[in-house]
């Protein structure tokens, strides 16, 4: 009877081992996968940044794989280019744009949306970065290579689709969307009719509500604010490991 019970509690004790090992195990396995997922993520999206303007903070990402536009972007707000331009151009139910330079002090009702810096950055189009609702994009004038301006920007307001609004899409376009972005453009809205010819590369993370407001200001003839919507500044932050710095 000894010898049995003996037995018996060895077994038990082989058993609680076995499953405690095999617990530590998977909460390895689990903690090794968790942090891989948290390596790739502190690597993804370099760069944010944060509008600061008169209605409030708008604050995006930038896309990576844009590397031309965003390091552009991340270069002029470093210079503090931004700050005191005004959002010029504001259409309901389209989008809010600015960045001109000339915009700086402009006089009341001037017409913006000329100025410049002297250069363009090439076009980067990538499939998975379209015009749903919260896009940061750049301007552009007419040039056949659609190269974007290099410094006015918009941030896409937009509407929602249909399906059969967005068939009338891609006939007056030519180009067959995604059905990503057809749940996109039907849950979320944007502007579909920009897609492959206005660079996007970057996003809207918080503030969409001050987007709103700007795009709902009175405006003139030539879509300006009648009240200047300025941007007090524009900064941005690099991430370096777990970090914005």
């Amino acid at each position: 009877m000894l010898t049995k019970a003996k037995t018996l509690f060895l077994s038990a004790g082989t058993k609680i081992r076995t499953n405690i090992f095999s617990t530590l195990s998977m909460k390895k396995i689990i903690l090794a996968l968790m942090a891989f997922f948290i390596c790739c993520a502190s690597f993804a999206q370099k760069y944010r940044a944060t509008i600061t303007t008169e209605q409030g903070k708008v604050e995006l990402f930038l896309y990576d794989r844009t590397p031309q536009h965003r390091d552009n972007f991340v270069k002029l707000a470093k210079k503090h280019f931004y700050d005191g331009t005004l959002f010029h151009r504001v259409i309901p139910g389209f989008m809010i744009q600015g960045g001109d330079p000339n915009s700086k002090d402009a006089k009341e009702g001037a017409n913006l949306g000329d100025g410049d810096v002297g250069y363009r950055v090439p076009a980067e189009f990538v499939a998975e970065y379209f015009h749903k609702r919260g896009v940061l994009a750049a301007a552009r004038d007419n040039n056949p290579e659609k190269a974007s301006s290099g410094c006015q920007f918009y941030i896409t307001v937009g509407k929602k689709y249909t399906d059969a609004e967005l068939d009338n899409v891609e006939r007056r376009t030519n180009k067959k969307l995604t059905a990503a972005q057809r749940e996109a453009y039907k849950t979320i809205g944007g502007t579909p009719q920009l897609d492959d010819s206005y660079t996007v590369y970057g996003e809207v993370t918080k503030g969409m509500e001050i987007v709103d407001k700007i795009v709902a200001q009175a405006r003139n003839g030539m879509d300006r604010p009648n009240k200047d919507q300025k941007i007090l500044k524009l900064r941005v932050k690099k991430k370096f490991l777990f970090f914005w710095i």
